[in-house]
């Protein structure tokens, strides 16, 4: 233990914060050994997702030594292309967030960068409209989504100089972050990093003219009339989608009061993610008391967007599927044209409505950083895991306050004919087949797991999935660690979480709908994609699977 008590020592020296060092002290002194090998086992890695990790001392969690090095690296990165030029930093009401985007404004302008910081907890998709408006050359936004309480993260964006005009307020993709990392690793002591002034806290200008921009998403003339039932579940979204909807010309949604101020303990849900089961409880409740015709939820940073709808005696939750393809028909319906992109791992019904409406279709790799650069056309793109981009030429990136507004008029305006989006999900599998999404997911305590599956699955590949024939198969290696298994009526996608110690598989089945009878469509559907989920696991050679 000799070794690694220096090497925790040593960093203890070079740590700029006080509490950090006492942490890794005490830990020291009681002899914590175990938790100071995991703490020490390696560095948090920066990736295309920035980073995000648990908020604790040592190289091996969200901290302000390793903000301070990532900064660094991105900020030399950034000076070496566009020196002087301007860096925007975001950042939502996690514990430490704050603290650690001033320490990037300090050290961007150690640099020689210019810094300013958003005026207050804000929601991601204003940062990432921060960077195109004020034409920096990137943006930082301290935030770590929907994860759980104990983490926070740091995203990187970079605008149009730095990022091309694809990449114009998008995220990084490789092979910046690369770049970065290895700028970041080669640092130096952070005791010898210039830190400089703490740069401008910038005026609620910028915010004001996000609210305004995403009120034109929605158009003038459509209905209004509509009942919202809203929780920004702890985050920091409510103000912002509050006043876009007003804007707009929306009643104000009504909001869950336990869950209306932001809150870094997140006291009444056991994970932040309205994906979760119980998360959107409260506002199914609300919605239920006050009569609402939609019931709308975005995670803590609000760049996802989660929707319930009336059905029956209670509340359905869309999945992510049904709500991109609404919006993807609705704009259609309104003449927006251009290229409209999804992931391959998203339903597939976004491709038959491109070409029977003679419009663009692009497929993507997972993430929104793929999505946005899918084409300089890009009218829309989304994302299975509530994630929707209605408005590329203002917010590069998910944006869960935009998506919501665009529900909301279409919501609004199949209301005032009496009918529903359920009716026009409906409506949608008469003409073009019921397609009907689902995923397992296997959660391993030995990453080695996801590799020896994947590897089984290369190696007995099935002729078959309910007993049709496999008509294609696709092994996107080198490029990313993704398997697609197709036939005429299903299709799997299998491929490792990119941010959990998961294997995952993406499963698809389409459904024809036989002289309208849609409910019949939907329990042969139902079936089925129970069967291709036990095929799928044993395939993989996996019994104990979670949805």
């Amino acid at each position: 233990m000799t070794d690694l008590a220096d090497l925790v020592q040593t960093w203890i020296d070079d740590d700029p914060d006080p509490e950090a060092q006492a942490e890794l002290r005490s830990l020291l002194e009681a002899g914590s050994w175990a938790e100071l090998k995991d703490r020490f086992s390696g560095p948090l890695t920066f990736g295309t997702a920035g980073l995000r990790g648990p908020l604790r001392a040592g190289p091996n969690g969200m901290n302000l030594a390793v903000v301070r090095q990532a900064a660094a690296g991105l900020c030399a990165w950034v000076a070496a292309r566009e020196p002087g030029s301007l860096i925007v930093i975001g950042y939502d009401a996690r514990r430490g967030s704050h603290t650690f985007a001033q320490e990037t404004a300090r050290v961007a302008t150690g640099a020689g960068l210019r810094a300013a910081i958003l005026p207050r907890p804000l929601p991601t998709p204003v940062l990432a409209y921060a960077v195109r408006q004020l034409d920096a050359a990137a943006g930082v936004m301290v935030t770590a989504s929907h994860n759980p309480p104990q983490d926070n993260g740091y995203k990187v964006y970079l605008g149009a100089s730095l990022g091309g005009p694809l990449g114009a307020g998008g995220q990084i993709v490789p092979p910046v972050d690369a770049e970065i990392e290895a700028l970041i690793r080669s640092a130096g002591p952070l005791s010898t990093l210039p830190l400089g002034e703490p740069g401008e806290v910038l005026d609620a200008t910028v915010v004001a003219s996000y609210v305004d921009a995403a009120a034109t998403v929605v158009r003038p003339e459509e209905r209004k009339d509509l009942a919202i039932a809203y929780t920004p579940l702890h985050g920091v979204g409510h103000g912002v989608l509050n006043a876009a909807f007003v804007k707009a010309g929306f009643h104000a949604p009504s909001v869950v009061a336990a869950q209306a101020t932001p809150d870094p303990a997140f006291p009444t849900v056991s994970f932040p993610n309205p994906e979760e089961p119980g998360a959107m409880d409260l506002v199914l409740q609300l919605a239920a008391a006050s009569g609402a015709d939609l019931a709308i939820a975005n995670d803590p940073d609000a760049d996802r967007c989660a929707v319930a709808i009336p059905s029956g005696r209670g509340w359905r939750m869309l999945r992510g599927d049904e709500v991109g393809v609404l919006l993807a028909d609705h704009l259609m319906r309104r003449g927006v044209t251009g290229t409209y992109a999804t992931t391959i791992v998203s339903s597939s019904l976004l491709r038959a409505l491109c070409a029977a409406g003679g419009h663009g279709y692009a497929e993507t790799l997972t993430g929104f950083k793929w999505i946005v650069r899918a084409g300089a056309d890009l009218a829309y793109g989304y994302e299975e895991a509530l994630g929707y981009c209605v408005a590329p030429h203002m917010v590069r990136d998910k944006d869960g306050i935009t998506a919501a507004l665009l529900v909301a008029e279409l919501a609004a305006g199949l209301k005032s004919e009496l009918r529903t989006l359920q009716d026009r999900l409906d409506e949608l599998a008469v003409e073009h087949g019921l397609y009907v999404t689902d995923q397992l997911s296997v959660r391993v305590d030995d990453l080695s797991e996801i590799a020896d599956a994947m590897a089984r699955l290369r190696a007995k590949l099935p002729s078959s999935l309910l007993d049709d024939p496999i008509t294609s198969t696709e092994d996107l290696l080198p490029e990313a660690d993704v398997i697609i298994l197709r036939t005429q009526s299903a299709r799997v996608v299998v491929r490792p979480s990119g941010t959990e110690p998961k294997l995952k598989a993406y499963l698809e089945v389409v459904e024809p709908v036989v002289e309208g009878d849609v409910t019949g469509a939907r329990e042969r559907a139902a079936a089925t994609i129970v069967a291709l989920r036990t095929e799928t696991a044993a395939a993989l050679g996996i019994w104990s699977v979670s949805p």
